[in-house]
C-alpha cells in the first residue's frame, strides 16, 4: 500500500496522521492536530458557527500541504459527531470538496465505535476480560465493552465535552449547581450503559483520545517530566495521581487552567466536563485500573484500510 495519510475530523481538533503501510504493519511518518473547536457557538443548536466553519476549512488547507509535502496520494478523511449533526455539515463537505479537491467520509457513531476499539486495541493488551473503552470528543462520547477478540456493546452518546459545555455554560470557575445539571443529565443519559456494565462485569476503563491525553500529560508533568506518558503506546494511571488532578481541574478558574502545565489551551474550557463525565463512570462502577490507550480512531481506520481498503472512499479526487 505504501505511504498513507489519514485526516480525522473531530468536533475539537482535525488530526493528521500519515504512516508507510508495509502488509499488515505500519510505521509512523508524521502525526499533527490542528484545534478548530467546530462545536464552539452553535453545536447544541446544530449547526457549525462561521468562525468555527472558517476554522475547518483552514485546517484541512494546512493538512493537505502536508500531505503534498510528504507526495501521499492515498488519503483518507473521516467526519465524526459535529460535521454528521449539524445541518450545515453537508454544505461544509461540500465546501471542503470544490474548494480544496478532498472526499469526506461521514461516519456514523457505530462506525466511529468501531474504529476506536480497532485503534486501542493495537495499544492495549486486552486479555479476556471486557473492558470499557471511552472516548470523549467534543460532540459526542462512544462507549465501548470489549476484550481482546470481540466487541460485546458499543453505543455513541450527544454528550461531547463541548456539547455539554455549550448546553450548560458553567460558571467560572465551575459552581455545584453546575455539576448537579450536568450530573443529572449524565444520569438520565447513560443508566443503559451502567447496565451494561454491570452485565459484563466491568472493573477497567480504557480512555482515549483528548481528554485522556490531556491528563495523562498533566500527571507527567508534575511529576517532572512532561513527555513521559508519550514512551509507550498505552499509559497507565494511579487513582491518588488522578484524583490530585481532577480535584485541581474542579477547583480552578478558566485563567487559571490556562497556565497549567500540559494542558492544551484549546481544551482548558472543557477539562472541567470531561472530568465529570469520568467522575461519573467512576462514582457509579467499581473501577480498579484506569488506562490511557495514545491509538484511537486514526490508527483504528489505517487498520480497517490494511485490511478492507474498498469499504472506503479515498478522499483525493
Amino acid at each position: 500500500m505504501g505511504k498513507v495519510g489519514i485526516i480525522d475530523l473531530g468536533t475539537n481538533t482535525f488530526n493528521l496522521l500519515i504512516a508507510n503501510v508495509n502488509g499488515f504493519n505500519y510505521d509512523v511518518l508524521h502525526k499533527t492536530k490542528i484545534a478548530v473547536k467546530l462545536g464552539e457557538g452553535g453545536i447544541h443548536k446544530g449547526f457549525i458557527a462561521p468562525m468555527a466553519y472558517q476554522r475547518g476549512l483552514d485546517a484541512l488547507k494546512v493538512h493537505k500541504q502536508t500531505l503534498l509535502d510528504y507526495q501521499i496520494k492515498n488519503y483518507y478523511a473521516v467526519a465524526t459527531s459535529a460535521i454528521r449533526s449539524s445541518d450545515n455539515g453537508t454544505q461544509f463537505v461540500e465546501d471542503v470538496k470544490q474548494q480544496l479537491g478532498i472526499l469526506i467520509n461521514i461516519i456514523d457513531g457505530d462506525k466511529e465505535a468501531d474504529l476506536i476499539y480497532n485503534g486501542v486495541k493495537q495499544a492495549i493488551d486486552f486479555k479476556e476480560n471486557p473492558k470499557l473503552i471511552i472516548d470523549i470528543g467534543g460532540g459526542s462520547t462512544e462507549f465501548i465493552i470489549a476484550n481482546k477478540s470481540q466487541v460485546f456493546w458499543k453505543k455513541s452518546y450527544q454528550l461531547g465535552a463541548a456539547r455539554l459545555l455549550e448546553l450548560f455554560k458553567p460558571k467560572n470557575p465551575i459552581e455545584l449547581d453546575d455539576f448537579n445539571a450536568i450530573d443529572s443529565h449524565l444520569s438520565n443519559s447513560l443508566q443503559n450503559l451502567l447496565e451494561m456494565c454491570e452485565t459484563y462485569e466491568i472493573d477497567s476503563l480504557i480512555g482515549s483520545s483528548g481528554s485522556f491525553d490531556t491528563l495523562a500529560e498533566m500527571i507527567s508533568c508534575r511529576k517532572g517530566d512532561c513527555d513521559v506518558w508519550k514512551k509507550e503506546s498505552y499509559f497507565n494511571f494511579h487513582m491518588h495521581d488522578y484524583n490530585e488532578i481532577q480535584r485541581i481541574i474542579y477547583a480552578s478558574t478558566l485563567e487559571e487552567r490556562l497556565k497549567m502545565k500540559g494542558l492544551t489551551p484549546m481544551r482548558a474550557d472543557m477539562m472541567v466536563v470531561s472530568i465529570i463525565i469520568i467522575n461519573y463512570i467512576l462514582n457509579n462502577l467499581a473501577i480498579h485500573e484506569l488506562q490511557l490507550s495514545r491509538y484511537a480512531l486514526k490508527e483504528g481506520l489505517l487498520d480497517t484500510l490494511i485490511r478492507k481498503p474498498q469499504e472506503w472512499q479515498k478522499s483525493s479526487l
